[in-house]
Formats: structure tokens, sequence, C-alpha cells
């Protein structure tokens, strides 16, 4: 968040994110200029805090952030070093021979937002553009899993990758070396301003207990991912663009996220 603001007040021309749930990307979206999260396994996490272990290594992506849409693809090349082989940078691209999808949202998810008229309307923008400029045909999709991309999202996150081995807790690195936080105690102090951790952090921390005492719903959820994955890719194969909300609201004032901690999901 701090580095989308310092490149939107122009005190930096570039910078660099991580992102698991969408920290590039909503920063990017609220602050008006650009963020790329990679494809898994091109940047490398070296250096960060928390390290990321297990299934999470293949939804943590570093990836650069800038004032200037044309500074992402140097700065990525730069970051990428010799990852750099597993894309295909150098190739030319005829916009006019990409398969463009369009979706306005979610279909209705219950923890999340209903999107913005302006967001919409800037979409529609897009698609109008790109048929007129280009004559490209934009095929509109629904995508029924994207309703529970927030379910399926905490899911993923908790579950064990092909080795055995489980993520983290997130209430473990909240303890910071110490005891475990204990979230809904947290959630008790914070309400009495005494607790040292954000809304948001309890919630998440909350969220990922209840996950833990549904062993066969995540198993679900994980399958879905895994299914979703697979639809995703036969729809947009190697030259296949979607059109999707970054967020279902505009950028948002001060504070009022905590009141819908969930619409990250669109991320």
């Amino acid at each position: 968040g701090g580095e989308g603001s310092v490149l939107a007040a122009a005190c930096s021309v570039i910078g660099v994110g991580s992102d698991i749930g969408g920290s590039i990307r909503m920063p990017a979206f609220f602050n008006g200029v650009f963020g790329h999260k990679p494809t898994t396994g091109v940047v490398p996490n070296d250096g960060q805090f928390p390290i990321a272990q297990g299934v999470r290594t293949s939804l943590l992506c570093t990836g650069p952030m800038c004032r200037y849409a044309e500074d992402l693809e140097p700065m990525l090349r730069v970051m990428a070093g010799s990852g750099v082989d597993k894309l295909k940078l150098d190739e030319k691209v005829s916009l006019s021979k990409i398969k463009f999808h369009c979706m306005d949202h979610d279909g209705g998810s219950i923890f999340v937002s209903p999107v913005d008229k302006e967001i919409l309307q800037a979409q529609k923008k897009v698609v109008e553009h790109l048929k007129g400029e280009l004559g490209v045909q934009v095929q509109r999709v629904a995508i029924h899993k994207m309703k529970y991309s927030f379910q399926i999202w905490s899911a993923m996150m908790s579950c064990q990758d092909s080795d055995g081995q489980e993520a983290q807790l997130f209430t473990d690195l909240l303890g910071d070396h110490g005891k475990p936080v204990w979230p809904l105690w947290e959630l008790m102090k914070w309400l009495v301003g005494m607790s040292s951790h954000t809304l948001p952090a309890i919630a998440l921390g909350l969220t990922e207990k209840l996950m833990k005492l549904n062993p066969a719903g995540n198993a679900k959820l994980v399958s879905m991912a895994k299914s979703l994955q697979e639809e995703m890719e036969a729809l947009l194969g190697p030259d296949g663009v979607l059109l999707y909300p970054s967020h279902p609201t505009v950028a948002p004032r001060h504070h009022s996220p905590i009141c819908t901690p969930f619409n990250f999901a669109y991320t």
C-alpha cells in the first residue's frame, strides 16, 4: 500500500511489491499506477519475511510496481534475472490476434460488495475500444467458481503441498516468534482498544482457525481450485486475456475496508 501511494505521489518512479492475495494489484488499482503479479517461479522471493512455505510458495509472487506502464517490462526483466527465460518477452505480439474475454463480476458472492457502476463503465469502455480500434471480438464469459474465490483462496492458503508440508499459521506469525495469537481473544481486546493487531489481521486469523475445523469442506474447496485452474487454462490457452475487475469498488476512503474485509477476493 505504501509503495502504491509513494508512486502515485511521484516520490518514486519504480517500486517493488509482493502479492499473495492482491498486495501488488490492489494498491496499483487504488492509486492509479501500474503493478504486475508475474507467473509463479519467474521472480525469486528470496529475502522476504515471512518466508513462504508449503503451497504458499506457488501463490506468493514478487513483482514490479511502476508509475508508467512502459516501465513494467524492463523492471520485470531485471527482477527475474535468469528466470526471464521462462517468458517470451522478445516475441512480437499482435493485439488483433489475442483472444479477449470479459467478465463483469464474480456472480454474486455473499461475502463481497456488488461491482460499482463506474467500474462496469470502465470495463465497457475497454471492450468498445478493443472492438473499435482493433476490430477484435470480445467474448463474454461466466466462470461460476469465481463466486467462491475467497473460500478457495482461504483453503489453498492452509492446505498441504505435494510433500505433505503445511504452511505456517498466520496466528504463529502474529506472535512474532513468541506464543501464537488467539484471534478471538485479540478481537475482544480490539473492541476495547487493547489489541496491538489490526482488525483485518485478527479476521484473517479467525478465518484460518475456522477453516481448520472443517477438513472435509477444505478438501472440497482445494478440489474446486484445481478444477477452476483447469477451466481457466482451457479458456485462455497461450494467447488469451480475461478482463476482470481488480476490486468491486473504486478506491475506498480511509478505514472503510474494515467494513468490507472480503472484497480483496477479486484478486
